[in-house]
This record gives structure tokens, sequence and C-alpha cells, in this order.
């Protein structure tokens, strides 16, 4: 092992400035037994690193090569395993836990002793040796020395400290010392035993003299014992003098305990009096209501503006007061509790004062306004609730108080408010709708022929007649095929524009008469009640349920008032009690329209639409909006229903079997409803709803004409779908509908087919026979003759092309073309004016025959001089002079 560990030193640690300590040949536990070294080593240089260096010897060669080394500090634990019983297995713990067992116990234990040492000199660093009695620490270097030889012995485990430091170098003093003692002696480095010897005999002549010396001074010592006991008596006397003085200081301090104590009773009771007066003045400033405002909630004038302005100042001031955020123990206090007592006593006076008062104010308003409905009766306008909101909008913060203070009494002044004012506004409505009736229908015979008559400047129609009339119009729709927009007792052609202008007029001042009372009373509603409006989508009436009496509902297990949802939903409860009749009058006026004339649903979409739009652009949750957005679904219905009902009348459409059919009832109202709305849904919001009508109407429309003209016996088919799709594509080309292009395409492409179609079946074979002559010549070019061969056939040569030819003389063809003419005549309707049109396009295709047959006697007759006895001038002539003649 000595010699290991000196190889060790001289290959591995001298070169790095290391000196080795202590070694143990280890291999890891529980694998394959592969030896290597755990050294304990220290650098030469200051300051000293200490490190566990691991050795092992190369597989190359017979060398040692380092392989890992750790730092001393990093070592946390040192684990023997067995602090009893000798085990050579051992574990230090540094990043991770390396487990070894050593080659002996005795290696182990002197490795795990020089950890020990090195650990309490060098770093001072507290290491946990585990499984290690402190006897073993201790007697570890003894046991070394025995079984370790006498060098490695000095080298490493040595009794005391300087055994580590065996090698320590000399520093510059003691060089220079050695130096002049062998400088001294001529053989120090010849004969160094006898140099040896000398320095020897000279160390006992030093002992010696240091003995004498120490003789010597015997009686200097006597003398310094003899002045220290004289000290010791002189400190016994200071300390007694101490003493004297510490038990002085001991009653000064008592005293001085004594007035502090009585300064800090005095700061606190100071502290205590500072500390009431603020409560006091605190009480007095926020719980202390003036003489004149408890006068004002007592006594104040609540008609006059200024005693308004007083009451509100002193409620106010009172809520203030009762609101004020006590202290702890402020509300045990009997005179808080008595003050608090006179505020509610206070508060529950005035708050019954104030509600009395505005119930008057409320009864008074329905009296005011029921003398002025005279005046409006005559003339279609609501009165004006502006001077009554302007009056009660001084009340608007007393109402805000009384509904933070007393929910009770707000709730009923909320629904007194709402009886009076419903009440109030229905009759306002009803009135207003029967004069907007008398308007539309008079109180002539035609006011009583929908169900109307008037008496003394009232309607007194009813809702009921309306419905009779309805079942009425229905029964007269399918007996009356002639008109298709006929929807009630009245035709849509007896009607002028004046009539439908007038009734657009008056539903749109009813509108325009309803949106301002609504928003003014929803904005009053909401200024006066402290209500505030949100923005967000609106809902129907139908969803909001109706409330019992009026009575708003709040939570019955809170202190804290709170509407149904929110104070949104309240003012729409508000507005749909207090105008509960806006939204029937409307339909039965409505309905009204609808029965005078079935075109007033669309003038009714249309301002409907806009009125609409306009108050969901200002609040969409507000009741106006709802209510007119419930209207306008009605108004579509309506709309829809007239549209269903013109499709349905054109399925129901009979034509007589005697007269030529001509353009189609149905058709020509088709242009007089499309002309027609598209002068009132010009810029209309709604323009949606007429292109779905629109589509819907046209597609009716070409499947009817179709079915007409397979049905008809006296006109040709082709006439009437020809006649009547031209009626509608010229109707479509003047109106300019753009979702319509596509159907005007369709009706000129089909309008152009039946064109074709009945020219070539009216001009059918003019020149029959030469035409039979041909189709032969066609066929034999078809069964692979040559056209130029064609001439050689027995059937089909020169001779026969001449006699058919002489069979078609101009004086003939002339004689075909005018009964020809005059079929066509027969046929066609004036008021179409399609007989030019459709004697070119004849002219055109007789011409083109003609060309046919020349092109075929020039190919399969050729230089046979065969030619027809008419040319095709002669043709242009014969047509000019049969229609010049008719």
């Amino acid at each position: 092992m000595t010699a290991i560990k000196h190889a060790l030193q001289r290959d591995i640690f001298t070169p790095n400035d290391e000196r080795l300590l202590s070694i143990v040949n280890v291999c890891k536990a529980g694998k394959k037994k592969r030896n290597c070294f755990l050294c304990a080593t220290v650098t030469t240089e200051r300051p000293v690193q200490v490190n566990v260096v691991k050795v092992k010897k190369s597989d190359k060669g017979d060398f040692y090569k380092r392989q890992t080394a750790w730092a001393l500090r990093d070592l946390a634990v040192v684990d023997a395993k067995d602090a009893v019983k000798e085990n050579p297995e051992f574990d230090l713990h540094f990043d991770k836990v390396y487990k070894w067992v050593a080659s002996s116990t005795t290696e182990k234990n002197t490795f795990i002793s020089c950890i020990w040492k090195l650990n309490q000199r060098y770093l001072r660093k507290k290491i946990d040796f585990i499984n290690v009695s402190a006897q073993l620490l201790e007697e570890l270097p003894k046991v070394a020395e025995e079984s370790v030889p006498s060098g490695e012995n000095q080298s490493v485990t040595g009794g005391d400290e300087e055994a580590v430091d065996e090698y320590q170098e000399l520093n510059a003093r003691e060089e220079q010392d050695i130096e002049i003692m062998m400088e001294g002696c001529e053989y120090a480095i010849s004969n160094a035993e006898a140099f040896a010897e000398k320095l020897s005999r000279e160390l006992q002549v030093l002992d010696g003299a240091n003995i004498q010396s120490i003789m010597a001074s015997e009686k200097q010592v006597n003398i310094l014992m003899t002045l220290l006991d004289e000290a010791l008596k002189e400190v016994d006397q200071i300390e007694l003098k101490l003493s004297s003085y510490e038990e002085m200081l001991q009653s000064v301090k008592e005293q001085m305990d004594q007035i502090s104590e009585s300064n800090h009773l005095i700061h606190l009771s100071n502290t205590n009096n500072v500390k009431l007066l603020s409560e006091i003045e605190f009480l007095v400033n926020h719980m202390d209501l003036a003489k004149g405002h408890i006068k004002a909630l007592q006594e104040g004038d609540l008609a006059s503006s200024r005693g308004i302005e007083a009451c509100t100042n002193a409620a106010d001031a009172l809520l203030q007061c009762m609101n004020v955020a006590l202290r702890p123990g402020h509300d045990m206090l009997y005179a808080v509790k008595q003050q608090q007592q006179r505020f509610s006593d206070l508060r529950e006076q005035f708050a019954r004062r104030l509600a009395s008062h505005l119930n008057n104010v409320f009864v008074q308003q329905g009296h005011d306004q029921s003398s002025t409905l005279a005046q409006h009766s005559i003339e279609l306008t609501l009165p004006n609730h502006h001077p009554f909101h302007r009056d009660l909008l001084r009340y608007a913060k007393l109402m805000e108080w009384l509904k933070s203070t007393d929910y009770g009494k707000y709730e009923g002044l909320t629904k007194n408010y709402m009886d009076y004012l419903s009440r109030l506004y229905e009759r306002e409505i009803k009135d207003f709708f029967e004069v907007a009736k008398i308007k539309m229908t008079g109180t002539t015979k035609e006011g009583k022929k929908f169900g109307l008559h008037g008496s003394s400047g009232k309607l007194t129609g009813s809702t009921s007649s309306l419905n009779k009339l309805s079942v009425q119009s229905s029964g007269n729709r399918r007996s009356q095929s002639s008109s298709l927009l006929d929807m009630g007792n009245m035709s849509a052609s007896d009607l002028d524009v004046a009539d439908r202008t007038k009734f657009d007029k008056i539903f749109e001042q009813v509108l325009s008469e309803l949106e301002p009372l609504c928003l003014a009373e929803q904005d009053f509603i909401s200024k006066f009640f402290k209500l505030q409006q949100h923005q967000s989508m609106g809902t129907t009436m139908n969803e909001v349920e109706e409330m019992d009496g009026g009575t708003l509902s709040r939570p019955h297990n809170s202190g804290v008032p709170q509407a149904i949802s929110s104070e949104k939903d309240m003012i729409r409860q508000m507005m749909i009690k207090i105008f509960r009749s806006i939204e029937p009058e409307l339909n039965n006026l409505i309905a009204l329209g609808d029965k005078i004339d079935s075109f007033n649903s669309l003038y009714m979409l249309v301002k409907m639409s806009h009125h609409v739009w306009t108050a969901q652009n200002v609040d969409p949750a507000s009741f106006l909006s709802t209510t007119l957005g419930n209207v306008l679904v009605t108004v579509k219905r309506n709309f829809d229903k007239c549209i269903s009902n013109q499709i349905k009348q054109m399925e129901e459409v009979k034509i007589s079997k005697k007269s030529k059919v001509g353009i189609l009832t149905f058709v020509a109202e088709f242009e007089e409803f499309a002309a027609l709305a598209e002068s009132i849904f010009k810029n209309a919001e709604r323009r949606g709803d007429l292109d779905k009508a629109y589509i819907k109407l046209i597609r009716s429309v070409f499947i009817n004409v179709e079915k007409v003209a397979n049905e008809s016996q006296k006109t040709p088919r082709d006439v009437v779908m020809m006649e009547n799709f031209h009626h509608i594509f010229a109707t479509l080309s003047r109106l300019k509908i753009s979702c319509l292009e596509a159907e005007k395409k369709e009706a000129k492409q089909k309008y152009t087919d039946h064109l074709q179609s009945y020219v070539i079946y009216s001009l059918g074979q003019p020149l029959e026979k030469l035409n039979h002559f041909f189709e032969g010549v066609e066929a034999r070019v078809a069964q692979g003759i040559r056209e130029e061969e064609v001439s050689y056939q027995l059937a089909f040569n020169k001779q026969e092309l001449r006699k058919v030819i002489k069979e078609y003389p101009g004086k003939e063809v002339k004689k075909g073309l005018d009964n020809l003419y005059k079929k066509v005549d027969k046929h066609l309707c004036e008021e179409e004016n399609l007989l030019q049109v459709v004697w070119h396009s004849m002219q055109d295709e007789f011409i083109r025959q003609y060309k046919h047959f020349e092109g075929l006697i020039a190919r399969c007759y050729p230089g046979s001089g065969v030619t027809m006895e008419f040319t095709i001038q002669d043709i242009l002539d014969y047509c000019s002079s049969i229609a010049q003649s008719h």
C-alpha cells in the first residue's frame, strides 16, 4: 500500500500541486469487482482545497489515471453502515449517493478518520457521520499507528495535526537561521553527525542557562505576589463602595418608575378625552338635523316650486343623517337610538304626506286631460301630456328619495300612476282611433258597407263586424274571377289613386302621433321614477307576463328593493300597463284598411317597417319598438295573405271557350300590382319582402299562363304563350325590377320560342308539292347518292322538277299568303299589337324556305336552267301589299 501511495503521489498528485493524505482500496457495491482507489488530498497552495479523488488503473498499461474528483465541501453525509460490527461497506453522499466496499475495515476506518480531521481543520462544515460512534472517531488514530508501517504512520495518521503537515515547507526566516548556523561550522555538510552533536551540546548549554535565570528571578516573583495581594485588598474596598452606590441608585430607579407610570396615566387620560370629544363631534355633526329641515318635512308646501325645493333639501339631509356610518358602539348609546327613532318618525310622516299629495296630482291630471278630449276628437291628433310631465318632474328627486327610503309607498305610487294614466290613455287612444277610422271610411254609405257608421262624431264599428267582413270577403273572393286583387266587397279597380293616398296619409299620421306620445311617456317614467333604460335587444309583449293588478314584484325576503329582473323590465311593464290598448287598436285599424283595399297592406308594410326601424335605432328595448314590431308581424301576415290570394285566384281563373284568349286578366293585374308596389316600396327598408313576393307571383304567373294555354280551344297555345310572355317581358323591362332579371330573360325566351313555333306551325308548307319533291331529293342524298347524280333518278329528273315548279306560279303564292294573313289576324289580340311582328317573322321564314329550294336546285341540277316562277322580291312585294290592304 505504501508503494502504491508513493507512486500515486509522484505520478498523479505532485504534478497538480497536491499532497496525498489517505488512501483506501475500494470497489462499487453490488457490481462486478473492479478495484479502484479513493484518495483524500489537499493542495499545496493557499487557500487550501480538499478533494476526494477516484483513481483507477489503466486498462492499457501498468499505470494509474485520475478518473473523478469531488470537492470535500460538496460532501453531505458519510455512512459507515454499522457502528458496532465490522463492515467494509460505506456510502459517500455528494450530488448523489456513491456506495463503496473497502478491501478491509481498517482501511475504511482510516479513510473516514482522515475525512473527519480534514473537515474539522479546513472546512469547519457540518458533515453528517452516521453509523460511526464518537469513540471510534477518537480511537481511529491509535488503531492506525499499530496497523500501518512507521513511515506511512508519520505521513498519514499521526497523533496530532503536525502529522498531517509532514511535508510543510520552511519559511524565509527559518532558512536564513539554518544558513547562519551552517556557515559557523565548516563540517556542517561533510559531517552531519558531528554537526548534530554540536547542536545538541549547545542546546544543553541553553537549557542550563534558562534554569539559572528562573532561579535568579524567585525574589522578584515574591515581590510581585505581595503587590498582587495589596491590589486585591484595594479591589475589595472598591466593590464595597460600588455596592453602596448601587443601593442608592436602586432607590432613585423606583422613584423614576413611579413618575413614569404617573405620566403614562395622564397621557392615557388625555388620549381618551380627545377620542371622546371626537366621537361626540362626529355624532353632533352627522346626526343633527336643522330645525328648518324638520319644519319643511312636517309642514312644507308641496304645491309650490320653492316648497318642493325646500322639502327636497330637507329630505336629502334626513337621508344623510339616517345613512351615516356609525362607529362600533354608537348604536348602543341611548341618545343615538332616540335620534334614530326621531328620524324614522320624520321619514314616515313625510313619506305619507308626499304619497298623498302625488296621488291627488295623478287624479287631478286625469280630470284635467279628460276636459281636453272633446277638442281633439274632431282632429286626428292626440292630447299633449308635456305640461303634466313638466309639473311632475319637479318631484323627481323626492321620488328618488322615496324609492330609497320607503319602497312600499314608492311601489304604491307607481301602481296608482299606472291605474290613473292607463284609463286616461285608453280613452284618448280609443277616441283617436275612432277618428282615424271615420276619416278612412267616412260617415257615408262606404263606412256602413264596412260595418261602421258615424254617430255624433264617434265611430261605433267593432272588431266583430270586421271579422264578419273578413269571412264575407273570403267568400266573395272565390266568386269573382274577373279581378285578381278583389279582397273584399269592393274591387281594387274601383279605388282610385286618391283613395289609396288618403289612406296612406291617415295611417302615417296615426303612427306619427303615437310615436312621440310613447317616447315622451317612457322618458318621463324613466326620469320621474328614477329607472335606468338599458340598450339591449327588446322582447315582444307576449314574453312579458301580465302584472297582477299592476303590482310590481320585489323579493319578500330582502330589505333591498329590486325590480322583477331589472329596471329596464320595470319600465317595459309600466308601459304595457299604461298603453295596453295601443296594440289592439292598431290591429283593428290594420284589419279595416285591409278590408277596404287589399293593396293597403303594401302601404302599411312600408310605413310600419320604417317606424319600427326608427324606434329600434332610438332604443331596441323600448315599449314602442316592441309594440310596433308585434304589429308589423300582423301587417306582414296580411301582406303574405294578399299575395297568397292573388296566387290562388290565378289558379282558379277560367277562360271562355268561344272567344279568343288575348292578354290574361292576372297578367294585366300583375302589371298593375308591380307598378303600384314599385312606387310604394321605393327606398323602403323591407324591400326584401316585396322581392320574395315578386318571385312567388311571377312563378305562379308563368305556371298559370302555360296552364291556360294548354286549356285554350279557340286560340292556339303558341299564341297565348307568345302574347302573354311578350306582355310580361315588356312589363319587367319597363319597371326594371332587379330581383326579376332572370324571369325577364326567361319571359323573353319563351316569347321568342313560341313566336317561332307559331310561325312555323302557321306557315306550314305553302309550296307543299315542291316541298315533298325536295324532301325526296334530300333522302336520296342521305342514302349516299351524290347531289349531281340525283337528276338521273327517274322520279327526280329535270322534267319532274319543272312539272312541280309550274304548279306554283306567283298568283297562287300571293293567294296563299293572303289567306295566311287573315288566319293570323284572327288569332292575335289587338291590345298586344303583335300582328306585324308575326307577319314579318313569317315573311322571313318563307324567304328562308325559298332560298333552301334554290340551293338544292343549284347543287342537284347544275346547268339545267330550272328556276322558280317567282323571286324573293316578288315575295317581299306580296307580303307588303297584303299587309297594306288589311
